[in-house]
């Protein structure tokens, strides 16, 4: 690589990361490995980065600043789809009520999303670009824009609307229709060099939806105060970076 100063300047990089996700909803029983792990989804995503150390224009690197030796803007699209089931200490009863969470009631919902997350390296960029050490560890904060398309499977047969299950999961408080909705985003993960141009990325990912409809489900909160908060996730991930611009 060829050294130059330029005080303004970017490359790009591109990749993929995907894995598991399990997604905490209206399915199941809050903080319950069952439910966590039943309810596990998948995620992938086309991703992009612009690396600010590295000037594509010039194969150089950038006139140094803290900001473009310790910050990257990573953008991406995104896949998300689990299935749904409850799961947890009601839904294990061998009443009326556990057999209709168990077996009369269970959905799936896909997300797509594309987003903007601004990652910060606590270690040199420029450095770790330059082999000076073989992982790189981040943390970063982000927005994204989705588009969610719940299903839901339920029968009211055993249980009737009136009763309190009926109450809780009736028809009002269920919803199939497509709809979009924000999600801001919170990560930690380590880039490792793989080679001079490729990196290898494994992260971790929290992602929390300004809507309760992602799931196709949405109780009466004042009545179940246990819905109270929003659908979320937890992403898992490992990927692969490549530099495009760098010599």
């Amino acid at each position: 690589m060829s050294y130059g100063f330029s005080q303004l300047g970017f490359s790009h990089e591109l990749g993929f990361i995907a894995g598991p996700a399990p997604f905490q909803s209206d399915y199941g029983q809050r903080y319950d490995w069952e439910t966590n792990k039943g309810n596990l989804g998948f995620k992938a995503a086309l991703i992009h980065y612009l690396n600010f150390s590295y000037q594509s224009e010039c194969d150089c690197y950038t006139t140094y600043t803290y900001f473009n030796d310790h910050f990257k803007i990573r953008n991406e699209i995104s896949y998300f789809s689990s299935k749904l089931d409850h799961f947890g200490e009601f839904a294990e009863k061998d009443n009326v009520g556990g057999r209709f969470l168990r077996d009369e009631m269970n959905g799936k919902t896909t997300v797509y999303g594309i987003g903007t997350q601004l990652e910060f390296f606590p270690r040199s960029v420029r450095d770790y670009e330059n082999g000076g050490f073989l992982f790189s560890p981040y943390g970063s904060i982000g927005v994204k824009f989705n588009y969610f398309v719940p299903e839901v499977d339920v029968d009211y047969s055993n249980i009737g609307e009136g009763s309190f299950l009926g109450t809780k999961f009736g028809p009002q408080y269920i919803s199939e229709e497509s709809d979009t909705t924000l999600s801001f985003t919170a990560s930690a993960g380590s880039r490792f060099k793989l080679s001079t141009l490729s990196d290898i990325v494994v992260e971790a990912k929290w992602e929390y939806f300004l809507s309760n409809w992602v799931d196709g489900v949405n109780p009466d909160e004042t009545i179940y105060p246990e819905n109270r908060a929003n659908d979320w996730m937890f992403f898992i991930g490992v990927g692969y970076i490549y530099y495009l611009d760098f010599q």
